[in-house]
């Protein structure tokens, strides 16, 4: 009898720590698809992602891949202040946009690094920011995938948490740091809004749409893609990671820019500290 019940015990107190074990794991999960959503969280991150874009150029025939790596790497300062470092790096292929092939070209663009200055708690009324400079690096590898200049301006994002929705907006602008731009290009003056809203399921799964609206100053023109997209948290061994993918269309977009609809498909490697 006395065996009986210590094995009863047993048996009852290993079912408490695998719940415990469960819901701790759920608890970090959960936590880990707010902050993939974050773009100033204290979280490691690799995400590539992939744009498909088509009916480029004067004849509307011409197509576009560009794949985006955008490391996130977030430094504490102090018991206060985070500084998150986001890169992205465009490499470019492309293809039909003028008649005889000379646009015809694949390689790297232009660098774009923002580092954003961000409190380590949300405001009392639970809003995320930071804010800092951003600096466009000419990296571009050839001088149709890039604008040969450098230039630099602030950055700025600001996002609310609560309830498994996330919204907010992230911004810049960026001025030519040159006196005078190459001739054939003309000089950075750009403005960059990306307003994002989505919902996290209980699975993790998150719904959401944004648009990534750039704004040209000298040519006075719009680039506004509308992104759709579906992104699912998930994990192979121990190392979490997510997928997306979804639709976008060019609602406006500059002379000879892409028009109609594109898609997206994104992996991210999450490292959680």
């Amino acid at each position: 009898m006395n065996k009986g019940f210590q094995l009863a015990r047993f048996i009852a107190l290993a079912m408490v720590w695998s719940e415990s074990g469960v819901a701790a794991d759920a608890d970090s999960q959960a936590e880990l698809a707010k902050q993939s959503l974050n773009p100033v969280a204290a979280l490691y991150s690799l995400p590539i992602q992939y744009n498909w874009n088509q009916k480029l150029g004067p004849s509307g025939e011409g197509y576009q891949s560009v794949t985006n790596i955008q490391p996130v790497l977030p430094f504490s300062l102090n018991e206060e202040w985070n500084l998150i470092s986001r890169t992205i790096l465009p490499v470019i292929d492309q293809h039909g946009l003028v008649p005889g092939g000379i646009a015809d070209k694949s390689g790297v663009g232009d660098t774009t690094q923002s580092f954003f200055f961000s409190p380590k708690q949300p405001t009392a009324s639970g809003w995320i920011w930071g804010a800092g400079p951003a600096i466009l690096v000419p990296t571009g590898s050839d001088d149709l995938l890039s604008s040969e200049q450098w230039g630099l301006g602030p950055t700025v994002v600001a996002l609310k948490q609560s309830n498994g929705w996330t919204r907010g907006i992230l911004a810049n602008h960026i001025w030519s740091l040159e006196d005078s731009p190459p001739d054939d290009k003309d000089k950075v003056n750009q403005t960059f809004l990306q307003p994002f809203f989505s919902f996290t399921t209980h699975t993790y799964t998150t719904f959401g749409i944004n648009t990534e609206s750039t704004y040209d100053w000298q040519t006075r023109q719009w680039s506004v893609p509308i992104n759709l997209f579906v992104t699912q948290l998930f994990k192979v061994g121990h190392q979490p990671m997510s997928l997306q993918a979804g639709p976008r269309y060019w609602v406006e977009s500059p002379e000879n820019g892409a028009e109609g609809w594109g898609f997206r498909v994104a992996f991210t490697l999450l490292f959680p500290k």
